[in-house]
């Protein structure tokens, strides 16, 4: 099986742009809320509060998300090891 390096680099250059953006984000939510706080501007601190809060909301779905995902692939991984343990030689009746 050929190992794809383009495909590597683009999922790496895929992860890091969502990374930037949720960064991103972060830095604009927690800039707006400081404005708000130092200037007094409700709307700012609202906001502010608003896009920390669903960042970290959506950084906690995520891990969730993901920590599912690799229990399943243990859990997968696990089946497969189970099924090539069990139709080795010796299960197959071969007698030599």
């Amino acid at each position: 099986m050929p190992h794809d390096t383009g495909k590597e680099i683009q999922e790496a250059s895929l992860i890091g742009r969502i990374l930037s953006m949720e960064a991103l984000l972060l830095t604009m939510g927690v800039a707006s809320l400081v404005y708000g706080l130092v200037n007094g501007v409700a709307a700012s601190i609202v906001l502010g509060s608003v896009i920390v809060l669903a960042i970290v909301i959506l950084d906690r779905v995520r891990r969730k998300k993901d920590g599912r995902r690799l229990n399943e692939t243990e859990l997968q991984q696990k089946a497969n090891d189970q099924r090539k343990d069990s139709s080795g030689p010796d299960a197959l009746g071969d007698k030599r």
